[in-house]
């Protein structure tokens, strides 16, 4: 009868706005994982398994989301040095016989019975760090030395997750949580404007001696597809997908490119374009509508919140879903470049899956310490 009654309490006094449209997305991306896998070209029916694995995520996700709002982050604040050291340390272990390629990128860590993306999980860490570092030099964030060791913190973090997984998407993910985070804080305007102008004039620097052949050919086909007809095909595709569903689509499990495969990674990458040529501009636009409400409830969990520790931390998560959308999205229509970016609750993937329920849990339980019920 007490398990019974803490539930309540616990339902009670959580987000339940976060919980219901998180499991809305999982529910709506199940159903496109389940056509995009269907495979009937092949005579394979690899649906049965991958809704299994999905389905697993989901319910270890729902526990990490429980166990992250219990945790009361801000008593552990304090110790953000040995979690970046941690987070480091964590994506290292790429260089251990447990790193595994997947798709010629060494991204993932082999558990054995399961696999664990370390720059997913590092996101979660980082914006815990980051969040309790410009906590603590808040007042003097404006001034270049406090700049300076945020901008220093950020690009270690981008370094680490370059140099164990030649990761860029992840690293991007990074910084761009990172200038969200600090927009939040109250950075100068003027900072950012240098910021920006920094950026452009590191784009030859870049262009040069950081991006690896195969980006900046991603990046030229964009503007000319008969530049690398193999790497543009994918892109592509996922275009004519979304443009043949039209306003209601082809109908659920009756796209003809979804089926036929023609899109690879449909599961994954390009899910939005399964929902895009099966269910049309109504599908996508359902997409679209959950994950903004999601948005809007993150940033305002941050305007509620109590300390500037615990809005920062509801503002990385905001920002690490609103950058993330984005791009797949972007990306899906040929506005941006592929970076194997995961739409969030919808696309394939154990590890983000988990990493996205434990994150919403972090700003369930900003929410939750707001209340002075649940603390008493």
């Amino acid at each position: 009868m007490d398990v019974f009654k803490t539930v309540r309490h616990y339902l009670k006094n959580t987000d339940l706005y976060l919980l219901v449209l998180a499991f809305l997305c999982s529910a709506y991306g199940m159903v496109l994982i389940y056509s995009a896998t269907l495979n009937p070209v092949s005579g394979l029916d690899g649906s049965t398994r991958n809704l299994f694995v999905q389905a697993a995520a989901i319910i270890i996700g729902l526990g990490a989301f429980v166990v992250m709002s219990l945790i009361d982050l801000e008593t552990m604040s304090g110790w953000w040095k040995i979690f970046v050291l941690f987070n480091i340390g964590l994506q290292m272990l790429l260089f251990t016989p447990l790193g595994q390629e997947v798709n010629g990128q060494r991204a993932w860590l082999n558990l054995g019975v399961t696999s664990l993306q370390p720059g997913e999980l590092g996101k979660l860490i980082f914006i815990f760090t980051l969040a309790a570092h410009i906590s603590e030099i808040r007042e003097h964030i404006s001034e270049w030395r406090g700049l300076f060791v945020i901008g220093l913190h950020t690009l270690i973090m981008m370094g680490a997750v370059v140099v164990a997984s030649g990761d860029t998407g992840m690293a991007i993910q990074y910084f761009m949580i990172a200038l969200i985070m600090l927009f939040a804080a109250g950075l100068s305007l003027k900072w950012i404007a240098v910021g920006a102008g920094l950026g452009l004039v590191s784009i030859p620097v870049l262009w040069n001696f950081v991006l690896k052949g195969y980006q900046i050919t991603r990046i030229l086909v964009l503007f000319d597809p008969s530049i690398d007809p193999d790497i543009s095909r994918q892109a592509t595709y996922g275009k004519i997908a979304i443009g043949s569903g039209q306003f209601s689509g082809q109908g659920l499990t009756n796209g003809t490119m979804t089926q036929m495969q023609i899109v690879s990674e449909n599961q994954t990458d390009y899910i939005f374009s399964v929902a895009g040529e099966e269910l049309g501009f109504i599908g996508c636009m359902l997409i679209i509508g959950l994950l903004t409400l999601l948005i809007l409830r993150l940033f305002y969990v941050s305007y509620r919140a109590s300390t500037t520790f615990s809005s920062l931390l509801a503002v990385g998560v905001s920002g690490m879903f609103l950058f993330q959308t984005f791009m797949n999205i972007f990306m899906n229509v040929g506005l941006l470049p592929v970076m194997g970016l995961t739409l969030p609750f919808f696309s394939y993937g154990g590890t983000s899956i988990v990493t996205m329920y434990a994150a919403l849990g972090i700003a369930a339980g900003v929410r939750m310490r707001e209340k002075p019920s649940w603390l008493q």
